[in-house]
């Protein structure tokens, strides 16, 4: 596969359905997939986390600190 060149969306959905992309059929981790947040196992349910983009994981945590500030108890 040619990683300069985007994929297809057939492409991106066989790695969504592959079930060597999930760890513990919760943690999406696909090196090959550069979305930060590529659809769920079951596309209905939202996005989750590619846990193999860097970016992603340094996106989530900043989302979750700022969700964790703002709803502190003063």
């Amino acid at each position: 596969m040619d990683f300069s060149s985007k994929p297809t969306k057939e492409t991106q959905n066989n790695w969504r359905r592959d079930p060597n992309h999930w760890i513990w059929v919760i943690f999406y981790y696909n090196p090959q997939d550069k979305r930060l947040f590529p659809p769920k196992k079951i596309k209905q349910l939202g996005w989750t986390v590619n846990f193999a983009n860097p970016n992603s994981i340094c996106i989530a945590i900043a989302i979750i600190a700022v969700l964790l500030i703002f709803t502190r108890n003063p």
